[in-house]
């Protein structure tokens, strides 16, 4: 190939890609999407279909899991990546991590926070999960994972995951969950907040009724806490309340990205 041809070849590849990461034409918002631990951004899958659909720019993080800030800066190169307006979506201990990512962030214009925590400054996610009683994760885990520096990895145990997690997911489909899930970190979970997104940005909340992992009430009690614009429950929903009601979450999302 000569130079020239192989220089038409890239440009024309570097403005392909150029063209695919850029939002829509329309003023709508990008939504940013962040899964939670022992999930990954797979779960989104039903949400993503609507939103795209619907004429929105959807991007699905990687959330690490690894430290409670070093996830939200990890979440953070994301926003800043964005040109325009942001509604920030978060499950689980996802919320956590939005929490923090959007804190100054100016272009985040609302937070969705799907079966997910919003810890105040000094709250952990732990904290938050033994608030109320309910939840049955903790002895739902499996043996903890050593990792080095003395920190470990959590795994729900794979013969409990369909019934703790996804518990109105087709069974098939949860016992695949349950061997891809991946790990959150115990100092993730232990480590304080240091931001709070939610008082400043408007939040709106959407859980089911049957989540086992964070208590139903805990979730009604933080969205009050933070003012929510709306919240949705969904009757007989499990934590994955993304998966098995897709359709209840992403009209959620696209009231607060109006």
């Amino acid at each position: 190939m000569s130079k020239t041809a192989l220089a038409f070849a890239l440009a024309f590849s570097l403005t392909g890609v150029a063209a695919q990461a850029a939002p829509p034409a329309a003023a709508k918002p990008t939504i940013v999407l962040v899964h939670g631990a022992f999930a990954d951004s797979s779960s989104w899958d039903g949400v993503v279909a609507d939103l795209t659909r619907d004429g929105y720019h959807v991007v699905a993080a990687a959330n690490p899991l690894r430290g409670a800030a070093s996830d939200a800066a990890a979440v953070r190169t994301v926003i800043n990546s964005i040109p325009g307006p942001v509604v920030l979506v978060g499950h689980s201990y996802g919320g956590t991590v939005i929490s923090a990512a959007a804190d100054g962030a100016a272009n985040v214009k609302g937070l969705v926070y799907v079966a997910a925590f919003a810890p105040e400054v000094g709250e952990s996610t732990f904290d938050l999960a033994g608030k109320f009683p309910g939840g049955t994760l903790g002895e739902a885990l499996d043996k903890p994972v050593d990792l080095p520096g003395g920190a470990h990895d959590l795994y729900i145990r794979q013969d409990r995951f369909p019934a703790q997690f996804a518990a109105d997911v087709p069974l098939a489909k949860a016992r695949l969950m349950a061997i891809a899930q991946r790990p959150l970190t115990d100092a993730a979970g232990a480590e304080k907040a240091v931001a709070t997104a939610w008082k400043t940005i408007p939040s709106w909340w959407v859980y089911g009724e049957a989540d086992r992992n964070i208590p139903p009430a805990a979730m009604a009690w933080m969205a009050k806490r933070a003012n929510a614009r709306q919240v949705v429950t969904v009757p007989g929903a499990s934590h994955v309340v993304m998966i098995s009601h897709p359709h209840a979450v992403s009209a959620l999302i696209e009231t607060a990205a109006r």
